[in-house]
């Protein structure tokens, strides 16, 4: 009787033994396929990211488009668009150049930006003469367009019209829209609420730092001071399906 309770009791441990070690052995196989397929979408998801290109070895006077060197900035190109005070779509496509001197500006400011919660939204960058000439036969008044003659720095790839957002895209209260040409949007205008001034020196007072400089009657507006010389250029993206 004690030798058949042994024998079932070492059946029964042999039986279970096996199927644990056929469990153990399904599982390890899951396991296996979920790493194959974990593996499969991260090859995937790496694909859908370019690397970032290296602004070192160029010219400063190079014209470069800005979001192949940095993914730290937002943009809202709105004179690709008919959301602007023209009314009217004049860049082909939605790009933002700029001369290497300023994007290494613009990174520099944007990296101070981000380490206080903010990061810059272009709505403006470089813009071929040609283009001037295109805004200025829509409105032809000095006091809201450069002549194309003498051009402004957005044809020479200096200056930049922007905003601040925040690290989740939201747009800081400036006060105005971009393109407001009124006293509101004036950067001497301090009748104003304290959160809307707070805003606009945080963004003036950064850039200032870096190398650029307002005017008055634009809050958006940035030349970069060591732009001014630089030739007008008419130099012309292609348009990428991305």
């Amino acid at each position: 009787m004690k030798v058949e309770r042994y024998l079932g009791c070492l059946l029964f441990f042999l039986i279970v033994g096996c199927n644990e070690h056929k469990t153990k052995k399904v599982n390890t196989e899951s396991v296996n396929s979920q790493l194959e397929i974990k593996d499969t979408v991260v090859v995937v998801k790496k694909k859908q990211f370019k690397a970032l290109k290296s602004l070192a070895g160029y010219a400063d006077t190079t014209f470069v488009r800005l979001a192949d060197y940095s993914a730290g900035f937002a943009y809202d190109m709105r004179y690709a668009t008919e959301n602007n005070f023209l009314k009217s779509k004049v860049y082909d496509c939605a790009e933002c150049y700029t001369r290497v001197k300023t994007a290494k500006a613009l990174i520099a400011a944007n990296t101070e930006f981000i380490q206080k919660g903010y990061k810059i939204k272009f709505y403006d960058c470089y813009r071929p003469n040609s283009v001037q000439y295109k805004m200025w036969e829509i409105v032809p008044n000095p006091q809201y367009v450069a002549n194309p003659v003498k051009g402004s720095i957005h044809n020479k790839g200096g200056a930049v019209d922007i905003t601040l957002v925040t690290l989740d895209g939201v747009e800081l209260d400036m006060g105005t829209d971009f393109d407001f040409f009124g006293k509101r949007a004036y950067h001497d205008n301090m009748d104003l609420p304290q959160q809307i001034l707070d805003n606009r020196k945080v963004l003036k007072e950064t850039m200032e730092k870096h190398g650029f400089w307002s005017i008055r009657t634009e809050w958006w507006h940035y030349n970069l001071a060591t732009a001014s010389n630089d030739r007008i250029a008419n130099f012309k993206w292609d348009c990428l399906d991305e």
